[in-house]
């Protein structure tokens, strides 16, 4: 990505996100865990949440599609602490979004959702292939 569409992709981020109560940070991945951008995280939680997360995503992804559920909106994970919610935005990324308990969890799932889809026209970035093996 171009330093234009990382400011672009961060401002998408801070407007949307930020009204969120106790936002505590984001981070955008492709679907093979690689951080594209973060929000309020250092580099190395980022790269760790969107490898973890990642996995989170697709293990979703291949139920829905067991099950016939379609495409996988969001999904909340309730911690003692936190909240974290997952979405799916463009073709091949993923959203994390985490926050305190402060947050209120329709208006966490509502911005997280809205700013996926804010994110969705910068966000090109396809699914890998999966390389044959011999």
């Amino acid at each position: 990505m171009t330093t234009t569409s990382n400011d672009m992709i961060y401002s998408i981020l801070d407007n949307n996100l930020s009204r969120i109560a106790g936002i505590e940070g984001a981070v955008l991945l492709s679907n093979d865990g690689i951080k594209l951008s973060a929000y309020l995280l250092d580099r190395p939680q980022a790269e760790r949440m969107a490898a973890a997360s990642s996995g989170i995503a697709a293990t979703m992804k291949a139920i829905s599609r067991e099950i016939g559920g379609g495409r996988v909106i969001r999904q909340l994970v309730e911690m003692d602490d936190r909240y974290l919610c997952i979405v799916g935005c463009g073709e091949g990324s993923t959203l994390i979004v985490v926050t305190s308990r402060k947050a209120r969890l329709g208006e966490l799932g509502g911005e997280a959702v809205r700013t996926a889809q804010a994110l969705g026209e910068w966000l090109g970035t396809p699914e890998r292939d999966q390389v044959p093996t011999s």
